[in-house]
């Protein structure tokens, strides 16, 4: 089995593991499989995802999907939350989703968003302390590979410690 965490943290400087990334990401997630979505650049605190411009991706008029834009929206903001939380001790899931189209997407584009160790202490870990659960809202904006703004989503996570969590996880 992969080892994700070196596999992420390699994939940070190197374009091999970056696909080995993706590869890896495809089994985790099979939902996004179809999509082709792919982790494009990753640091410490940022990631910048793509979506393809391809018929899996198309709505009725050959742009791309609202549903897949809100899709990788979700996954951008999540995938880098879920690589600073430890999931051992938080839980981490969407509680609402909001997209604002600006532009039709007709080409390749990319999801980008990016969080400070500050802003995870204030809004996640201080908040924590004193409160069950917190919700965070991520803002991810998606450009198509021309610079053309696409959307804004403001994606709602809801995070809290397992301990706190009420619903019993299925073995």
């Amino acid at each position: 089995m992969f080892d994700t965490a070196k596999i992420l943290e390699k994939a940070k400087k190197s374009s091999f593991y970056r696909r080995l990334l993706n590869f890896s990401l495809d089994r985790m997630i099979p939902f996004n499989k179809p999509h082709g979505f792919h982790v494009m650049e990753i640091g410490d605190y940022y990631l910048k995802t793509g979506i393809p411009y391809r018929k899996s991706n198309f709505n009725h008029i050959r742009g791309l999907h609202a549903c897949a834009l809100a899709t990788i929206s979700e996954f951008t903001t999540g995938f880098l939350l879920i690589t600073k939380l430890d999931a051992k001790k938080y839980r981490l899931i969407m509680q609402k989703l909001e997209m604002n189209y600006h532009y039709q997407g007709k080409m390749d584009a990319y999801a980008e968003f990016s969080i400070s160790e500050e802003w995870l202490n204030n809004e996640i870990y201080y908040p924590l302390d004193s409160a069950e659960a917190v919700v965070v809202i991520c803002e991810v904006k998606i450009h198509d590979k021309d610079g053309n703004h696409l959307t804004t989503g403001l994606v709602h996570w809801q995070i809290k410690n397992w301990d706190k969590v009420k619903t019993k996880v299925a073995a």
